[in-house]
């Protein structure tokens, strides 16, 4: 009969793997264990990249990722936004008037920085000249289709105000949520202070709870990160890039100029650190680049932004109002885009023939957030205004995935960067070093 000795029980199961059985298990568990969150998004990136260029078919299916991402993050916007700004309004009613002079301020800083990114996106697109020896296609359906779309200044303004919260809510209409969350928190404020408590305690418990939400949610990124990227990359090859390769450097190249040339140079005035800044946005920036929202980014941007010592009511403001009025990315591609597509026309547009188009954007880019396909809507409205032919649309629809990532990326920091700026306009910023 065969026994279990002690020996024999220690060769058979060992009882300490950590004393150093398997040396190479432990450091290997604990480094995975300390990757941050930014970390693991890089790494699906890259693994993202991989799939969608050596497995293309496996990798078209990525999209259910990213589109269960999207969508668990879309439904913690509405009430995240809804909850802080009610709370950030009614918990100040003895001085509502605050709420109107951060509005004001706000307007002033968008338009500011707005107008620069248009004329950094102008000279970019003068000096390096991508559409040089581009060949226009011979349909222009796709153009016209967008250039229907009209935006009007009646129709931005008739946009402002929901028909119906719900109806907002459910459309995911960012700036019509915002505008109702502000007269709901305002008609707060001048309430007694007995049901002012009562809501006021319930939107307090709904913003930490969907603090809590986001947190759970994005635990989820990294897979719906790589999922986005390998769908992108199937969907449009590594080729494309190549051919229209001077167009998405000329774009990202604009856009890291305007954040060296005003980002900073804002930090700077405003005394906002700027490692500090850019440590805070790291993360968001690289899900809005990553799945090309704003909406998957705006969340953990509330988050961290509070965490880097912006006011809770400020950036609850600030970053909503933002997506409706501080698209740096977008116009700066926008004014880029108009006269990329005169290049490759052969039209030479001098600059006192660029200037109204300019202008033209800096007005009609105000209303991006209001219609779909925001970006090229405008841009075809532009070129039929102006009379430049609308079949470029198609030529910049072939790499508008990847000229979407950047841009989408330049308004989460854009925007993130207004709220720190508000709250040291406001007298309210306390970075972490001064805690």
């Amino acid at each position: 009969m065969l026994t279990f000795n002690a020996p024999l029980q220690r060769v058979c199961l060992p009882q300490d793997t950590s004393a150093g059985q398997y040396p190479w298990q432990m450091p290997m568990i604990a480094a995975i264990r300390r990757l941050s969150l930014s970390q693991w998004i890089l790494i699906s990136m890259a693994l993202g990249i991989f799939c969608g260029w050596r497995f293309p078919e496996i990798a078209l299916h990525g999209g259910v990722l990213s589109n269960l991402f999207i969508r668990l993050v879309k439904c913690i916007v509405v009430p995240l936004i809804f909850s802080t700004l009610v709370v950030g309004i009614a918990s100040h009613a003895d001085d509502i008037k605050s709420v109107g002079r951060l509005a004001f301020k706000s307007l002033i800083y968008f338009e500011i920085v707005t107008t620069l990114a248009l004329f950094v996106g102008l000279g970019a697109v003068n000096l390096v000249r991508p559409g040089d020896g581009v060949q226009l296609p011979n349909t222009s359906a796709t153009g016209r289709e967008l250039a229907d779309t009209k935006v009007t200044f009646q129709g931005v303004m008739e946009h402002l105000m929901p028909q119906s919260f719900f109806d907002a809510a459910a459309r995911n209409d960012v700036l019509q949520v915002v505008m109702f969350s502000i007269l709901f928190g305002v008609a707060l404020a001048q309430t007694g202070p007995t049901n002012r408590r009562t809501i006021l305690g319930f939107c307090e418990g709904l913003s930490e709870v969907m603090f809590k939400f986001t947190n759970l949610v994005m635990k989820f990124a990294p897979v719906g990160v790589g999922g986005a990227v390998a769908l992108t990359v199937a969907k449009n090859g590594l080729g494309i890039l190549l051919s229209l390769g001077k167009l998405v450097l000329t774009l990202y190249g604009a856009l890291f100029a305007l954040v060296v040339l005003v980002f900073i140079p804002v930090m700077l005035l405003a005394r906002i650190p700027v490692a500090g800044f850019f440590r805070a946005v790291r993360q968001p920036a690289l899900l809005a680049f990553s799945t090309a929202s704003s909406e998957a980014a705006l969340p953990d941007a509330f988050r961290l932004m509070e965490q880097f010592g912006v006011p809770r009511r400020i950036v609850s403001f600030v970053l909503p109002a933002g997506y409706a009025f501080n698209l740096d990315g977008s116009t700066l591609y926008l004014a880029l885009a108009s006269v990329f597509v005169a290049q490759a026309a052969g039209i030479e547009l001098t600059l006192a023939q660029q200037l109204p188009i300019v202008l033209t954007l800096m007005l009609t880019s105000k209303g991006v957030a209001a219609v779909p396909r925001a970006s090229l809507v405008i841009l075809s409205g532009t070129l039929t205004s102006f009379g430049l032919p609308l079949e470029g649309i198609a030529v910049i629809l072939g790499v508008d995935a990847f000229l979407d990532m950047g841009r989408t990326t330049v308004n989460l920091v854009g925007n993130c960067l207004a709220s720190a700026v508000m709250a040291r306009w406001e007298g309210t910023f306390t970075p972490p070093s001064q805690r």
